[in-house]
């Protein structure tokens, strides 16, 4: 089986697991055959339903094999995304996943905003953003939905509890790239 077809198999029956208890992964088994998954890698599972997203959690530090970090993020995105109550089995019949494998977040110097707009490339950089003890982040496919460096950064201070006048204090950014297996 290819590997992105792997990996969105296991999330799938991660999800399915919690309504059907008969599902059972055979970890040794899948990691000698697919040595890929004991790689450690940090990885997001994003859940939609009619094109809406119906959660989304993952890890922005790879801490764990890619086995058991889609398997985790795949069952939180389903059952433990705060924004969103526990999925149903009837919308399980719905949903698709979307896993995004990301690389090892990076640092970015900027000087000012100016500065930050023209080093930040849409649709390819993930951004982290940390300022106050709060941190949130937007996977580079969010650009679809907000395309202007303004609506980008306005929303993911939202998102980190910050109010977007606080981009003038120039909070801490990171930023990675994500390959995307739907």
């Amino acid at each position: 089986m290819e590997e992105g077809k792997l990996l969105l198999t296991l999330a799938l029956k991660s999800i399915e697991s919690d309504f059907d208890e008969t599902i059972k992964f055979d970890k040794e088994k899948l990691l000698q055959e697919n040595p890929f998954l004991s790689e450690q890698r940090a990885s997001f599972v994003t859940l939609t339903k009619d094109g809406k997203l119906r959660g989304c959690i993952g890890s922005l530090v790879a801490h764990r094999s890619l086995l058991d970090d889609i398997l985790h993020n795949a069952k939180s995105a389903a059952f433990a995304d705060f924004r969103f109550d526990r999925l149903t089995k009837e919308e399980f019949e719905k949903i698709k996943i979307e896993i995004s494998l990301l690389t090892i977040p990076t640092p970015l110097e900027y000087t000012d905003l100016k500065d930050l707009e023209q080093k930040l490339i849409p649709n390819k950089h993930g951004v982290i953003l940390e300022l106050d003890g709060k941190r949130a982040t937007f996977l580079p496919q969010v650009w679809e939905q907000l395309p202007t460096f303004n609506e980008f950064m306005v929303h993911l201070c939202k998102k980190a509890g910050l109010n977007p006048a606080s981009l003038s204090g120039l909070p801490k950014i990171q930023t990675y790239e994500a390959q995307k297996i739907k």
